[in-house]
C-alpha cells in the first residue's frame, strides 16, 4: 500500500511499525542504537524496547542511516521522545521529499517553548500544515503489540489526508478514525499525562476509585477548558483521543505516567521515581507547560498547578488533592 518510515524504535514506535506492516505496508524503522537496528533488520525482533514480540513482520526492516531511511517514503512516522523532537528532527530537514507526509505519535508539550508537537515538527522541518498528521488514542504499546483490538484517531488540517493515512494504518485488530482537529488531538494526548500522574499518585497513596474518578473527571474538564480556549473542537475531548486515552492511561500499570505517579504517591521523590521507572514520564515535563497554557488562555488549571507543586516541592497526595479542589462551592 505505502512505503512508511518510523523514526524511533522504542516500544510504541516498534508496535506501530508492526501495525503498519500488518496493514500491508513496507516499513523501515530508523534508530540511533546499532544493536536495535541490527536486531530488527536481521532477526525481526526488538529485544531491547519490545521484547514481548518474538517476531516482527517480514516486511519490517531497519537502518541507522538517515538518508536511506527517508528516501522515497510516502509517510514518515515520528516516535521520538517529545522533549527531544526538535533536535532529533532537524538533521532530517533537507532529506525529506516534498511529497512526504509527516505523522506524529508524540504526546507532549515542548518544555522550553510551551509549543505543541505539531508546532515543533512544522518548525523543525519547515512543514506546511496539510502535510502534518497526528495519531492519538487509547494505545498502550504492549497491548497493541499483542494485537489486542484497539482504535485510534488520525488528525490533519486536510481531512482527506487524515482519511488516507487512517486506511494505511487500519488492520483487523487496529482501527483508525479521521479528524480535522489537530489542536484537540495534540492537547488531549499531552494534557492527559498530567492527569495520569495525579491518578497514579492517588492509587499509590492508597486511596480508592471514588478519589481516582474525581481526579479523572476534573482532569478531563480542565483539559477541555484549556483545549477549547486554544481553538480545539469540544467533541474531541469526549472521543477516543480524549476520554478514551484518559481511561487507558489512568487505569493501567503499563502507563509510564500512571506508574510514575503511583511511585510518588508511595512517598518516592521525583529522582527516586525516575530511577524506578527507568526514565522520566512525559507528564513530568508537561505539568508546568499546562499551567503556562492556562495562563496564556486565561483558564484556571488547579490540577496541573497542584501536580506542578508536587513535582517541584514534593507535597503529599493529600495536599495535592486539597489544592486541586475549589475552596468555594461552584457549579460543575
Amino acid at each position: 500500500m505505502a512505503k512508511v518510515t518510523v523514526l524511533g524504535a522504542g516500544a510504541w514506535g516498534t508496535a506501530f511499525g508492526q501495525v503498519l506492516a500488518d496493514a500491508g505496508n513496507d516499513v523501515t524503522m530508523w534508530a540511533i542504537e546499532p544493536e536495535i537496528v541490527e536486531a530488527i533488520a536481521t532477526q525481526h525482533t526488538n529485544p531491547v524496547r519490545l521484547p514481548s514480540v518474538k517476531k516482527l513482520p517480514d516486511n519490517m526492516t531497519a537502518t541507522g542511516d538517515r538518508a536511506e531511511a527517508v528516501k522515497g517514503a510516502d509517510y514518515i512516522v515520528v516516535a521520538i521522545a517529545a522533549q527531544f523532537a526538535r533536535v532529533a528532527l532537524e538533521p532530517f530537514k533537507d532529506l525529506i521529499e516534498e511529497s512526504t507526509k509527516i505523522v506524529s505519535l508524540m504526546k507532549g508539550i515542548e518544555k522550553t517553548t510551551g509549543k505543541r508537537m505539531d508546532q515543533v515538527v512544522s518548525e523543525a522541518l519547515d512543514l506546511p500544515a496539510e502535510r502534518f498528521l497526528a495519531v492519538s488514542g487509547p494505545n498502550l504499546s504492549k497491548q497493541i503489540a499483542a494485537r489486542e483490538p484497539a482504535a485510534t484517531v488520525v488528525a490533519c488540517e486536510n481531512i482527506e489526508n487524515a482519511e488516507a493515512f487512517a486506511k494505511v494504518c487500519t488492520t483487523e485488530y487496529f482501527h483508525a478514525f479521521a479528524s480535522p482537529d489537530v489542536i484537540g488531538l495534540e492537547l488531549c494526548g499531552s494534557l492527559k499525562n498530567v492527569v495520569a500522574l495525579a491518578v497514579g499518585m492517588v492509587h499509590g497513596a492508597g486511596f480508592g476509585e471514588n478519589t481516582a474518578a474525581m481526579v479523572q473527571t476534573r482532569g478531563i474538564a480542565e483539559i477541555k477548558a484549556v483545549g477549547t480556549a486554544a481553538g480545539a473542537m469540544p467533541e474531541t475531548f469526549y472521543g477516543l483521543a480524549g476520554i478514551g486515552d484518559l481511561i487507558a492511561t489512568c487505569g493501567s500499570p503499563l502507563s509510564r505516567n500512571y506508574t510514575f505517579g503511583a511511585n510518588l504517591g508511595k512517598g518516592l521523590s521525583v529522582e527516586e521515581a525516575t530511577k524506578v521507572s527507568n526514565g522520566v514520564a512525559e507528564g513530568v515535563a508537561t505539568a508546568g507547560a499546562v499551567v503556562a497554557l492556562g495562563e496564556q488562555y486565561h483558564v484556571d488549571t488547579p490540577l496541573a498547578k497542584a501536580m506542578a507543586h508536587v513535582l517541584s516541592d514534593h507535597i503529599s497526595c493529600e495536599q495535592m488533592l486539597s489544592e486541586m479542589l475549589p475552596k468555594d462551592t461552584l457549579a460543575e
